[in-house]
């Protein structure tokens, strides 16, 4: 399955070779890539930045700076990259760049240094579509390449291949998505008999012995090192198999055997990364698995009226959160997902809150550490459809070219691109 996303990032890579071999050297100034509202289209910008990584050329990422602009050499491949995508760039000299560098080394700024394009993995069933997807529709809309693994995959330790593991609408508890009251639908039932093969082909008994398994490795993954980045059902899911690892919460209208009756008594919130002390919803008519999950205030609140309003840290002391709310605005559109916020009273006391409904206990973005890597929760399906149903047409980027909750999903992919700072000792 991998290399499925790389034909089209190894075509747009041909064809600028092809045009710089006609093009004209270009003058070593710097080139600009502003990220404020003079950006035309802020999501093809990261695709750019990560292509100039590609090419093995440093990118500064300025932190607070214009929105969280770019700056690199102006190479006769970045000018067209600029062009090929749509990207507004602006040319510096030298003394015009210093005075940005300086500028950003005595405001409330940073400059981070990109070096190095991660390797890009996202976790999805070979029968669901491209537009299921949001970060999937983000990584295509800006040309960033990827691969795509599923089950056989994280079990054979192959996401040791990658620095970055992107989990979206999934379910690891093993409650087939909690459409339960729509059984009889033939996706439904095509999805359930594909997953019981899986599951039975990998050696388990049981889909949710399966789901245990993955999200036992994706914990080792990150605490080996790697990033992970979820969204919508994700982000709880996976918390909710970790406390209760290999213990059966699954109700029998699933799998025919009922739930474990001591499964509180074997739950072990330590293992989860984000949250703790939540209250299992064990009724398969109830479309929600924990209460983690705020979509219910969300829904009460409706399009017109919900939004969240992302944090403010210091880039030079706390660089990380800065990088993952880096956004032209402070204050962004709400949208649903199966699971759509966080109960801040449920969150484990390190984890670092980036976004929140303001006056409530909802929060909507998080971050973590766990072992050498980190953890990055955003609720919500598509920041462009506030709520996305199963057969909807898919979100068009082209529309949207400067979506502020589509940046906080690229402002993760670029995040582990950055040269990590010696600790203090």
């Amino acid at each position: 399955m991998r290399g499925r996303r790389r034909d089209r990032a190894g075509m747009s890579v041909l064809l600028l070779a092809i045009l710089l071999g006609a093009a004209p050297a270009a003058a070593e100034d710097w080139l600009l890539i502003p990220m404020d509202l003079a950006q035309t289209n802020h999501l093809r910008a990261y695709g750019h930045a990560f292509h100039s990584l590609q090419a093995g050329e440093n990118v500064s990422w300025l932190l607070n700076y214009r929105g969280g602009s770019f700056l690199m050499r102006a190479t006769a491949r970045a000018r067209l990259d600029a062009r090929l995508l749509g990207v507004a760039c602006e040319e510096l000299g030298d003394a015009a760049a210093a005075a940005v560098r300086t500028l950003v080394a005595t405001e409330n700024m940073e400059d981070v240094l990109l070096e190095k394009a991660p390797r890009i993995a996202v976790y999805t069933p070979p029968y669901a579509q491209p537009w299921d997807d949001a970060v999937m529709l983000a990584l295509d809309y800006a040309d960033i390449p990827y691969d795509v693994v599923y089950d056989r995959e994280v079990l054979v330790d192959r996401l040791r291949e990658y620095d970055w593991l992107h989990l979206h609408h999934e379910d690891f508890t093993g409650q087939s998505g909690k459409f339960y009251s729509l059984q009889l639908e033939p996706w439904y039932l095509e999805q359930k008999e594909f997953n019981e093969n899986l599951a039975r082909e990998l050696g388990f008994d049981g889909v949710w012995r399966l789901k245990h398994a993955v999200a036992l490795k994706i914990a080792q993954y990150v605490e080996e090192g790697g990033f992970l980045f979820a969204m919508c059902s994700a982000t709880d899911t996976i918390d909710i198999a970790l406390a209760f690892l290999g213990v059966d919460i699954v109700p029998s209208e699933y799998d025919g055997d009922p739930l474990d009756a001591l499964h509180e008594d074997k739950r072990d919130d330590a293992r989860a990364f984000a949250f703790t002390g939540f209250s299992l919803v064990t009724d398969p008519l109830v479309y929600e698995y924990s209460n983690i999950d705020t979509s219910d205030y969300a829904q009460l609140r409706g399009p017109e009226a919900d939004y969240f309003t992302l944090f403010s840290f210091s880039a030079k002391i706390d660089p990380v959160p800065t990088m993952l709310v880096q956004d032209h605005v402070a204050v962004v559109n709400g949208f649903m997902g199966q699971t759509t916020g966080f109960r801040r009273p449920l969150l484990k006391r390190a984890v670092t809150i980036l976004a929140q409904v303001e006056g409530t206990d909802e929060v909507r973005y998080l971050h973590g550490k766990r072992g050498r890597g980190t953890f990055t929760f955003l609720g919500g399906h598509d920041p462009e459809d506030y709520q996305h149903a199963v057969g909807d047409p898919p979100t068009d980027l082209d529309l949207h070219p400067t979506s502020p909750g589509y940046r906080l999903v690229l402002n993760n992919v670029l995040f582990p691109a950055a040269r990590k700072k010696p600790q203090k000792t």
